[in-house]
C-alpha cells in the first residue's frame, strides 16, 4: 500500500495553475483507478484547510456542508 503525505509546505508552494489543473483533473473524474481521485480530492481538501482563498472557485468539488454537532 502506497501511503500519500503533503505538508504545509508543499502546499504553500503550489502555484494557482497547479491547484486549477488539481480541480480540472477533478471534474473530468478521469482515473485509470478510484484511489487516484481520492488522492488528489484529499490534496484540494488540504489546501481548502490551509488556503482556502486559492480554491474558491472548486469549492464545489469538495461538497463540504457545515455540520450541527449540537
Amino acid at each position: 500500500m502506497t501511503t500519500f503525505t503533503i505538508s504545509s509546505q508543499d502546499i504553500f508552494a503550489l502555484t494557482a495553475a497547479d491547484i486549477e489543473e488539481l480541480a480540472n483533473r477533478l471534474e473530468r473524474d478521469d482515473y485509470t483507478n478510484p484511489f487516484e481521485g481520492l488522492q488528489d480530492w484529499h490534496l484540494l481538501r488540504a489546501i481548502a484547510f490551509q488556503r482556502p482563498e486559492s480554491i474558491e472557485p472548486y469549492i464545489h468539488l469538495l461538497d463540504l456542508e457545515a455540520y450541527d454537532e449540537a
